[in-house]
């Protein structure tokens, strides 16, 4: 098999150097590791925010004491909250032109393709370096609309009030342990506001990067789209490959008023000693609509359940996940689908490969509350093993306290099969190829529902994660 390795790596026009490359800096801000009340002080001080808002941190310390690790999911046990820097910041530029950034940060991110994605007229970008968003920029024309597009720290100083109203609503600090210490020592993450009747047609964007060893990123998302509006925003996540661990843990909540459209995007290609542990929420007011779509290549365990609140009558909700796993990972994704108001719908779409012993887990909720009367919901778990010591399994959880409600659950496991190789492989595809070929096939639905450039993205990356799976 040596020579056929060679030939892969060859065929492979990927390199992974684009992500795993390490910058060294000088921190301007760089906090020693270990969380403290003195810790939470300091990054509220650094960041020079109200008193209002340090008072929500230190709250949220306090119920992140209390809280006790999750037991069910993911092995947390090699988690270290004591040896993480949980702030860092590369500069105190926070430029909206790209010739203002830092040479260092400006290299990182043009590697990336950041200045190239806007050029693709995307509607905005930003981009998060370590602890603090270093370049952001909406179209004029959106601007003047009334949309608002910038990073949370700077929406805590310039929209106070729309902040104060909504920030936790969604995902309040008791929610969950990591919940509570994203709202204790958040930093960084976006901020968007899209006035009633107002469509964004063209995608934002926000891409954030882990540079040094042993960091947590914590970054903070709020979108409300307001009446009849329409947003799609599109994240992308990536980090160099350490020995030691690294924390993300963000926090996204999303608010969609009546006939409101918001699409959620995540291409998460985290390195293999990174923990990924999200919390993701969405609450749908009457006739809105919430798409997540949602991809993790990489980290070291995911927990990511993206959820939508289905709270006005005519709600619609649909969830696309796909993971895929190695050696030594555990992907545990999935879904919820909580609807508490009548005639509201759901889809849930999950799809997942596992290789090399890695595991993948399905642990997805559709929860019917009495008087949620007519609700449709249908839900499809489909797994895929490229050999005998690779894992996956399926909780699904199904509460549902309406007679009429509709709800179907299918769920598959497959493996690859000798006949496709050999069909395959008699068409003059190598073993490699052909395995690349099933396995692009069993994520199109995925591909087809990302911008082109993303598609391309995702495609590679799977390319790359299927480069040893042979031999």
């Amino acid at each position: 098999m040596g020579g056929e390795g060679v030939m892969v790596k060859e065929a492979l026009s990927f390199d992974y150097s684009r992500y795993d490359f390490k910058d060294p800096v000088n921190y301007e801000v760089l906090l020693e590791p270990g969380l403290s009340e003195r810790t939470v002080r300091a990054i509220s001080e650094y960041k020079r925010e109200p008193e209002w808002m340090t008072r929500i941190r230190l709250r949220a310390l306090d119920i992140f004491r209390r809280k006790p690790l999750p037991t069910w999911g993911g092995d947390l046990s090699h988690l270290d909250f004591d040896s993480i820097r949980y702030y860092a910041r590369p500069s105190d530029v926070k430029a909206n032109s790209w010739d203002q950034v830092p040479e260092y940060i400006k290299r990182t991110f043009d590697r990336l393709g950041i200045p190239e994605a806007e050029r693709r007229f995307l509607a905005g970008v930003g981009a998060q370096y370590e602890s603090e968003v270093v370049y952001h920029r909406i179209r004029e024309d959106l601007e003047k609309r009334g949309v608002v597009f910038v990073d949370t720290d700077t929406a805590v100083q310039k929209y106070p009030d729309i902040v104060k109203r909504y920030f936790g609503t969604v995902i309040p600090p008791e929610d969950n342990k990591f919940a509570a210490l994203n709202t204790a020592v958040w930093s960084g993450g976006s901020f968007i506001y899209v006035p009633r009747g107002v469509h964004v047609d063209l995608p934002l964007q926000a891409y954030f990067r882990i540079n040094a060893a042993n960091i947590g990123q914590f970054e903070r998302t709020l979108i409300i789209a307001e009446p009849y509006s329409k947003v799609h925003y599109i994240e992308g996540c990536t980090a160099p490959i350490y020995s030691s661990q690294s924390l993300h843990s963000a926090v996204v909540e999303i608010i969609a008023m009546e006939g409101a459209h918001v699409r959620y995007t995540t291409l998460q290609n985290w390195s293999k000693d990174v923990y990924n542990l999200v919390t993701k929420r969405a609450v749908a007011h009457r006739g809105a609509f919430v798409e997540w779509v949602d991809a993790n290549v990489g980290s070291r365990l995911t927990m990511k359940y993206p959820s939508v609140y289905m709270i006005g009558p005519g709600a619609r909700a649909e969830i696309l996940s796909v993971a895929f796993a190695g050696r030594g990972q555990h992907q545990d994704t999935g879904a919820k689908a909580v609807h508490l108001a009548p005639n509201t719908t759901s889809r849930i779409t999950a799809k997942s490969v596992s290789k090399d012993s890695g595991r993948t887990t399905y642990r997805g909720l559709v929860h019917v509350a009495k008087g949620a009367r007519n609700v449709k919901s249908s839900v499809r778990c489909d797994a895929l093993l490229l050999d005998d010591e690779s894992r996956t399994d399926t909780y699904p959880y199904m509460e549902i306290n309406e007679s009429d409600a509709t709800i179907t659950h299918e769920a598959t496991v497959g493996k690859i099969g000798d006949e496709q190789l050999f069909y395959l492989m008699s068409r003059g595809l190598t073993e490699t190829e052909a395995l690349n070929m099933v396995v692009m096939g069993f994520f199109e639905p995925f591909a087809k529902s990302i911008p082109l450039e993303y598609a391309v993205e995702f495609n590679r990356l799977i390319e790359l994660e299927m480069s040893g799976a042979v031999g």
